[in-house]
C-alpha cells in the first residue's frame, strides 16, 4: 500500500510551487506574454505548463514548507526575480518603441496614433509598425525558445533561496533605463540624420527662394523622405535587433545578482 508523509508531500509541493511562482511572474511581464492580447488564462496554463516541463531539470529546492512564513518569503522572493527578468526584458524591448517615436516626430507624424490593443493605448503608428516588425523578427529567430531555455537557466544561476537581492540588483534594473533611449536613439539615427539633411535642403531652399510656401512643400517632401529612409534602413535592421535580443537574455540573468561588497 502506498503512504506518503507529510515531509514528502511538503517536499513536492516545494519543488513544484517555488518555481512556479517565478514562472508565473515572468510570464506576467515578459514582452511577449506580458500583454493584454494574452488571456489571463492562457498565461496561467502556460505556467503551468513550463513549470511541469521544467521541474526535471530544475536543481533540488530548499526543503522549506511552503505554508510557513520562510516559505512565503521564498514565493515572494521567486516572484520578485520574475517579475525582474520580465521587466528587463521588457525593458530592453521597448527601445524599439522609442525609436518609432523618435521618427515619427521627425517625419510629423506625432500626431497619428491608432488603438494598440496589446498595450491598450493609443500608439503612434510608426510606433507600431516597428513594434510588429521586432515582434515577428523575434519569434522567427525562436526568441520565445530563448525566453524558456533562459528562464530554466536562472534556476541555476540565481538558486531558489540563494541571497540574491540587494540594493545591486535593483540598480542594475534601473540602468537598463537609460540603455533603453541610447539603443532607441541608435535604431532611429539612419532616419532622424536623412530627415535632419532634408530639413537643412529646405531650410536652404526657403531662404533662397523665400516666396515658396515652406508648409505646402516641406510636409510631403518630408513625409515621403522618411519613409524612403525607413525602407532603406529596413534592410540593416536585423542585425541590431538581434544584438538587442542577445542584450536583453543577458539582461534577465544580470539583473538580480549579489550588490558588491
Amino acid at each position: 500500500m502506498l503512504s506518503l508523509t507529510a515531509a514528502q508531500l511538503d517536499a513536492w509541493i516545494a519543488a513544484f510551487a517555488y518555481p512556479l511562482s517565478r514562472i508565473l511572474a515572468f510570464v506576467s511581464t515578459a514582452p511577449l506574454w506580458g500583454t493584454a492580447g494574452m488571456p489571463r488564462r492562457l498565461r496561467l496554463i502556460l505556467g503551468l505548463a513550463l513549470a511541469l516541463a521544467l521541474m526535471p531539470a530544475l536543481p533540488p529546492m530548499p526543503a522549506v514548507n511552503p505554508a510557513t512564513w520562510q516559505g512565503v518569503a521564498l514565493i515572494a522572493q521567486q516572484m520578485l526575480i520574475g517579475i525582474g527578468m520580465g521587466l528587463a526584458a521588457r525593458i530592453v524591448f521597448s527601445a524599439v518603441n522609442i525609436a518609432g517615436e523618435y521618427i515619427g516626430l521627425q517625419m510629423g507624424l506625432g500626431f497619428a496614433t491608432a488603438y494598440d490593443p496589446m498595450s491598450s493605448s493609443q500608439t503612434p503608428v510608426i510606433t507600431e509598425f516597428l513594434g510588429l516588425i521586432n515582434m515577428l523578427l523575434f519569434l522567427s529567430v525562436n526568441g520565445h525558445l530563448m525566453f524558456i531555455a533562459t528562464l530554466a537557466q536562472s534556476f541555476h544561476v540565481l538558486p531558489v533561496g540563494g541571497d540574491i537581492l540587494g540594493t545591486g540588483s535593483w540598480l542594475n534594473l534601473v540602468e537598463l533605463g537609460g540603455k533603453m533611449f541610447a539603443t532607441g536613439l541608435l535604431l532611429a539615427l539612419p532616419v532622424i540624420v536623412a530627415l535632419m539633411i532634408a530639413n537643412l535642403a529646405l531650410a536652404v531652399l526657403t531662404r533662397a527662394a523665400p516666396q515658396l510656401n515652406i508648409f505646402a512643400v516641406g510636409f510631403p517632401l518630408t513625409l515621403g523622405g522618411g519613409f524612403i529612409a525607413l525602407a532603406i534602413s529596413m534592410n540593416y535592421l536585423a542585425g541590431p535587433l538581434q544584438q538587442m535580443y542577445e542584450f536583453a537574455l543577458n539582461a534577465m540573468l544580470a539583473f538580480p545578482v549579489p550588490p558588491a561588497q
